[in-house]
C-alpha cells in the first residue's frame, strides 16, 4: 500500500511482489525474495526454507535463477546515476543487526530499531544522516555474498537505499519515503 500511495505522488517506475507469504515460490521452491540475487545466496535461502528438498528439486530452481537473474537485474538496475530504493517491512529484524557490518552509522532513534534506511552510496548517506531516521552505510564489498540486493548493488556500483519499517509502521514508512524522495 505504501509503494501504491507513493507511486501516486512521485515519477519512477515500481515493482511490487504479490502474494500473502513473506516468500515466493520459483520451481517449486520457496525462497526469501531478497536473497535470489546471486547463486550462492539463492541456494542458502532455498535450503532453509525446503529442508529436505530433493537435491534435483534445488538444482532446478537454481538453473531457473541461473537463467533469469541478468534479466531480472538488467530491469532493476537504476541507471548510471540514479537509485534504486526497495521497501522492505519486518518483525524482529533491526538497525541493530546492521551495525557490525555497516562502514557508518546515524542512530537518532534508538528506540525506533526497526525503522531504519541502509544505504550503499557516501553521498547518499551524508544527506541521509541529516534526517531524524536511523541510517547505516554499506559500501565496502562484502566477504559474504548474501545474495542481497544491497550486496549486488555495492558489487556492481549503483546506488541503492532499502527502506525498513515494522509491519505496524504504515504512516512512518510513507513520512521516511517521502523524506527520502525530497532529499535525494
Amino acid at each position: 500500500m505504501v509503494l501504491d500511495i507513493h507511486m501516486d505522488m512521485y515519477s519512477g517506475i515500481g515493482y511490487l511482489i504479490e502474494g500473502n507469504d513473506r516468500y515466493v515460490t520459483i520451481e517449486g521452491a520457496k525462497i526469501d525474495p531478497n536473497r535470489l540475487f546471486s547463486r550462492a545466496g539463492a541456494e542458502k535461502s532455498i535450503r532453509e526454507q525446503n529442508p529436505g528438498m530433493a537435491a534435483d528439486k534445488v538444482e532446478a530452481a537454481l538453473v531457473f535463477l541461473d537463467h533469469h537473474r541478468d534479466e531480472l537485474v538488467r530491469r532493476l538496475e537504476p541507471g548510471k546515476g540514479n537509485l534504486l530504493v526497495a521497501l522492505h517491512n519486518n518483525q524482529d529484524y533491526s538497525v541493530k543487526d546492521e551495525i557490525p557490518q555497516s562502514d557508518d552509522t546515524s542512530i537518532p532513534q534508538p528506540d525506533r530499531p526497526r525503522e531504519f534506511f541502509l544505504c550503499t552510496d557516501p553521498k547518499d548517506f551524508a544527506t541521509l544522516k541529516k534526517s531524524p531516521f536511523n541510517v547505516v552505510l554499506q559500501n565496502r564489498k562484502p566477504t559474504e555474498d548474501d545474495g542481497s540486493l544491497s550486496r549486488l548493488a555495492v558489487k556492481q556500483g549503483f546506488r541503492y537505499v532499502n527502506l525498513e519499517c515494522g509491519f505496524d509502521e504504515f504512516e512512518g514508512q510513507l513520512e521516511r519515503l517521502r523524506w527520502l524522495e525530497d532529499s535525494l
